[in-house]
């Protein structure tokens, strides 16, 4: 269930660098770069787990979340590969083609508020009316176990890595990469990856204790969930650093993965290429000793006429 992984040379400047990425576009078809049926992020992963792990009983009235996309359509193909139900909310500005890709896996897609209160709201409802379990995107151990396979496999490919770079928002893959990388490796540096328009694990590190924002406002719509009380203390005690970028290196990355990688990825994913190649990286003395950089592009649902006007904009 790998993704596909790859060596870059001499890419944009770091000639003394290694960086590798390992792209989650089809977690079930490894060694590809043709999304075709597959869900395109490495939230099936998680989402595998979570529902394959229910017994027959809690199981029978199917599964719900709440998400901005990536994890709802996971988590309706996973339900419909176990052959359950699946109800998801989604906020009402979400991407078109997240809420065509649930519809697709035969999810039961219900709408609210772009805010985390209706989201939580509806979703209670949910639950109430249909006595479905619930499966959280990020703060759940079953859905960081999943996650954390994305490092098992990365390390078995280059076993020589020191850096791996990972978005973050609500901690459920960085969580699960930074336990599996560390029981591995345990001198392995694991920094986050977070748009500047979305910063609260950032704030949250800096701070010593969870923050959580009222708005966010960013590119990367994947990427605007909060830290758990699951996730944040393993972001506080095993992630390395928090590294911000702006919307608009965001959209250089997702450029560069275009132009020389040959893959179209979603702003959520770009984050950590976008990361690397900043200055908040490159010029952090702490992190002067990395050499052979990770670099996880968490997924390609991406609608390339976004991915055009933002391109143009540039």
């Amino acid at each position: 269930m790998g993704g596909q992984s790859g060596v870059i040379a001499d890419f944009s400047r770091f000639e003394e660098i290694t960086l590798t990425y390992n792209v989650d576009l089809m977690p079930n078809h490894p060694q590809t770069e043709d999304c075709g049926d597959g869900h395109g992020a490495f939230k099936l992963r998680g989402a595998l787990n979570a529902v394959f792990s229910l017994d027959e009983k809690q199981a029978t009235n199917g599964v719900a979340t709440h998400s901005s996309g990536n994890h709802a359509a996971a988590l309706a193909l996973a339900a419909k590969l176990r052959g359950i139900p699946s109800y998801l909310v989604l906020p009402n500005n979400a991407p078109q083609f997240k809420m065509d890709n649930v519809k697709r896996y035969g999810g039961n897609v219900i709408l609210c508020d772009p805010n985390m209160k209706s989201r939580e709201e509806t979703a209670r409802k949910v639950l109430n009316e249909t006595g479905a379990v619930l499966v959280p995107s990020s703060n759940d151990a079953r859905i960081i176990s999943g996650q954390g396979t994305v490092a098992l496999e990365f390390l078995d490919e280059v076993p020589e890595l020191d850096t791996l770079i990972v978005p973050i928002s609500g901690g459920g893959l960085i969580s699960g990469v930074a336990i599996a990388a560390k029981s591995i490796n345990p001198t392995i540096r694991v920094l986050g990856a977070e748009p500047k328009g979305a910063d609260d694990a950032a704030q949250s590190k800096a701070s010593g204790s969870v923050i959580t924002l009222s708005q966010t406002n960013t590119i990367a719509d994947g990427l605007r969930a909060s830290l758990g009380d699951l996730t944040w203390p393993i972001v506080r005690d095993f992630v390395d650093g928090i590294i911000t970028v702006s919307d608009i290196e965001i959209i250089q990355a997702m450029r560069s993965c275009y132009e020389i990688l040959k893959l179209a990825v979603e702003p959520s994913a770009a984050v950590a290429l976008a990361a690397v190649m900043s200055e908040n990286f490159k010029g952090n003395p702490d992190w002067k000793d990395s050499r052979n950089v990770g670099i996880v592009l968490s997924g390609g649902n991406v609608d390339l006429r976004y991915l055009w006007e933002s391109l143009n904009k540039m």
